[in-house]
């Protein structure tokens, strides 16, 4: 995880006023994740990491994975990890938001869920209440305070951003609400264009990012599940290169056909001719890149000591172990049983 990523120091003061407004102990909860009131106070920027912690530990006495979010009800924990168990194998982003949403009106608790539409070259994410809910959500929404509003917005932006493995260029995002005096805040969150005092609350994205397939797993999900919601809060991946993109659209399913050149090209709304140059641009190719996406999905599954080789050579799509053998070192100069063997593993296996 980086250590690096920070949020302004206002989330946890926000985050801090909600918890003590529903009657929960704040000193407790500081200590309870080691964080010293006197570092809220005397700095502007705080540890994504740490604010994190503070966060997950808010939702499990609140016994409300949505605390701070657009909801309507106490969510009750587990909801959120579900939803993404429900979602994880949909076949591209369009048909997970969709799912989502369908998500939203069967899950205990929640009376607010996230909308979809596509229109043309863009698309939206807004809020709707579900069709169940018993109450007025014009005037609902009048009365949430904006950074709930914005809270919401933003990890639903992260969160189909995660799903796709890199970050979703937003063209605007809209507010109900006034202008506030945080601006900045919003400005680092969705680097878009702005706009308040609106009809509703959304983002705005181009549409070609619905059809992209999801590139996370049962296993990344796992992971991102521990830590949530780091990753929520924080933008991890935010590199805008084409070469990100590529990544992305490649996956991390060796066991299949990887796309040729073509289908990622028409993925991204390219010619073949101009993801090479692009991508020579960036001092790079295709084949290079299926080369380090290999290499790093080999040594993440060298790296698990319950698979054996014979298990890594069928996860990375070889019908032959020899076959693996020969691409592994090629890969890294070493054999698989020399990397199992080397200071890299055992380091790897005392950290874990």
């Amino acid at each position: 995880m980086n250590r690096t990523v920070t949020v302004p120091t206002g989330y946890v003061r926000n985050l801090l006023h909600q918890a003590r407004a529903q009657g929960f102990d704040i000193d407790e909860l500081l200590h309870a994740v080691g964080i010293d009131p006197q570092e809220i106070e005397s700095q502007t920027e705080f540890s994504a990491e740490r604010f994190g912690a503070l966060y997950q530990r808010i939702m499990y006495i609140a016994q409300d994975e949505y605390f701070g979010m657009l909801s309507g009800g106490k969510v009750p924990n587990g909801t959120f990890r579900m939803m993404c168990h429900a979602i994880i194998h949909c076949k591209t982003l369009e048909r997970a938001i969709y799912r989502a949403s369908a998500f939203h009106e069967i899950c205990r608790g929640a009376e607010i869920k996230p909308v979809l539409v596509r229109k043309g070259r863009y698309a939206k994410i807004t809020f709707a209440a579900t069709d169940n809910a018993e109450f007025d959500f014009d005037a609902f929404l009048a009365n949430e305070p904006p950074e709930r509003i914005r809270t919401s917005l933003s990890m639903w932006h992260h969160f189909i951003s995660w799903l796709l493995g890199t970050r979703i260029d937003l063209k605007a995002a809209y507010f109900t609400f006034a202008q506030p005096a945080d601006l900045e805040v919003y400005h680092k969150l969705f680097q878009s264009e702005l706009r308040f005092e609106q009809h509703e609350n959304a983002f705005v994205f181009p549409a070609r990012y619905l059809d992209q397939p999801l590139v996370q797993t049962e296993e990344s999900l796992r992971n991102f599940l521990k830590t949530a919601p780091f990753q929520l809060i924080a933008m991890v991946n935010d590199d805008p290169s084409l070469k990100s993109q590529v990544v992305a659209l490649i996956g991390k399913d060796f066991s299949r056909e990887l796309p040729s050149a073509e289908e990622v090209a028409k993925a991204l709304n390219l010619s073949v001719s101009t993801l090479r140059r692009r991508l020579l641009e960036e001092d790079t190719s295709y084949q290079a890149i299926k080369d380090e996406c290999r290499r790093a999905a080999a040594l993440h599954y060298m790296s698990s000591p319950q698979l054996s080789i014979n298990d890594v050579a069928e996860l990375m799509g070889f019908d032959e172990p020899s076959a693996f053998f020969r691409s592994f070192k090629r890969w890294t100069g070493m054999t698989p049983g020399e990397y199992r063997r080397s200071d890299a593993y055992q380091q790897h296996l005392m950290h874990n």
